[in-house]
This record gives C-alpha cells, structure tokens and sequence, in this order.
C-alpha cells in the first residue's frame, strides 16, 4: 500500500508540473503541441468554450479503450488517472492565472523541460497521460529497444502539423519541435539516466587487497576479468565494480592508497540491475 500510495503520489505531482508548463509556456505562445492535447488546441482555438482539458478527456476515451487489452489494466487505470489530474489541471491552472505570453524561443526551451520533467516521471512509474503516449507505449511493444522519447516524436509531429495549420503561422511548428525535442531529451533524462550509476575497471598488480577493500568499504560485488598485457604479454586480472556516483571519490581515495600506479576507467553506466541497484520491472519502459 505504501509504494501504491507513493507511485500515484509521483504521477499526481508530475501531471501537476506537465499541466503547469503547457499552461504557463505552451498555451499563451500558441505552439503546436502533438497528441490529443494538440488536436484539442485546435478545436479550442475554432470553439473557445470547449476547454483544452475537457477535450484531451473526451478524445482519450477511444484510445484507452483501444489500448485496454495490449497494455493491461494496472497501466490503463494509473494512465486514466494521470490524464484525469492532467487534463483537469490544464483547465484549473487556465481559470487561476491569465498567463501571458513571453519570449518564443525562452517558453519553447523551459515549457519543454518543465513538461519532460512532468512527463518522465508520470512514465517512471508506468503510467502514461494518454493520447500518443498510449500510442508510444504500444510502438514500444513492437520496438522495444527505442526510447519512448523517440517514439512519441512520430506521431507528435504529424498532429503538431494540423496544430500549426490551424495557427496559420510556420513559427509554432517550429518552436513546437524545439519545445518537443527538448521535452522527449528531458523525459528519456528522467527515464533512463537519473541513476548516476558509473563503472570502473581496475589493472593493478594488487588486485586482491584492492578487490577485499572495496567489497568491504563499499558493500559492492567486484568481479575479476582475466586480461594479458598487449606488450609484455604477461596476465593481468582486470577488477570490474558497479557503483553509484556518490561512491566515487571513496572509490578513488582507496585505490590510490593500496596502489598509486594503478590503472583506473571509470565509464556511465545506464539501467543497472541487481542488489544495490534497481529491479526489474515487467511494465518498464
């Protein structure tokens, strides 16, 4: 009950924020969105009494009731809830505060990390806000090794060009794909490289103390490559260990203490899995 409670406590807090970068951003610039939200800019913008909010909700029902069966119901229920809290957020935040328009090209690059962060962490926790993002997750079962981010660029942009024609100006097509690509860099961010996990390899001919100091200090698994010197020829046992970012000068400190020539990479490391790590989860992206 307490991860339930927290991961609707994360999708409540990121449609807030994605509400809040379309209303404060997106919406007084007039940029081409994708999705259903960009198709309800346009009918807003024909019929102004009709609210972008209530629209994305009318227009999603199809396709929740089109993804029910691929996606299972434990994503389509958080994803009705987040696009629920979303669209009427949109609306909420519209009655608020008349927020005016400001600089183009300042509103497409913070609109569009204010919503990535929004949306990253609606899909962190497996939930979607709907629309092509429903689409996207259903591109994903197909190609599962392509980034969600990118995904949901293909769709957006065919909507994002109905949006612009409906505008009748070239420039929210172009600050929108600005605004889109910024915000699916920032999401895939909030996806995939938040962990700030690293990996060091280690060649050093006191292997053994540094490999016992580190199991030790660090509580981490270090595991031994076998390895030959290119030159000499002579076997080397290469010393692999995944830490987190934090670790690293710790990390450092004891390996220059046990061996000042020793021979150190440190690399990124993205969606790392195992004890210290993250789990796997069936219903990630």
């Amino acid at each position: 009950m307490k991860r339930l409670v927290k991961s609707y406590g994360l999708i409540t807090a990121g449609c807030l924020i994605y509400a809040l970068g379309f209303a404060w951003f997106i919406a007084p610039n007039r940029f081409a969105m994708g999705g259903v939200t960009g198709l309800s800019q346009v009918i807003h913008f024909y019929c102004p009494p009709l609210t972008v909010g209530l629209l994305t909700i009318a227009m999603n029902v199809p396709l929740f009731a089109v993804g029910w069966r691929k996606l299972g119901g434990h994503m389509l229920v958080s994803s009705l809830y987040a696009m629920l809290v979303s669209s009427a957020a949109i609306d909420v935040f519209a009655l608020l505060y008349d927020f005016g328009p400001m600089d183009p090209f300042l509103a497409c690059l913070y609109g569009g990390g204010v919503m990535g962060v929004g949306s990253g962490m609606i899909f962190a926790q497996g939930a979607t806000t709907g629309g092509t993002d429903i689409v996207g997750r259903l591109m994903k079962l197909k190609w599962p090794w392509l980034p969600i981010g990118d995904l949901l660029m293909v769709p957006n942009l065919l909507v994002m060009l109905v949006v612009a024609a409906a505008f009748g100006t070239l420039d929210a097509l172009l600050y929108g794909i600005v605004k889109m690509v910024i915000s699916s860099k920032v999401m895939d961010s909030i996806l995939y490289g938040m962990e700030n996990s690293r990996v060091a390899y280690i060649v050093s001919d006191r292997w053994r103390d540094i490999a016992g100091s580190l199991m030790r200090s660090q509580h981490r698994g270090v595991t031994i490559l076998q390895g030959h010197g290119a030159y000499t020829g002579a076997e080397k046992q290469v010393l692999m260990i995944a830490f987190k970012q934090r670790e690293i000068v710790e990390i450092k400190r004891q390996i220059h203490d046990l061996d000042p020539a020793a021979f150190l990479i440190v690399c990124d490391a993205h969606e790392v899995m195992g004890r210290g790590f993250r789990q796997y989860r069936k219903d990630e992206i």
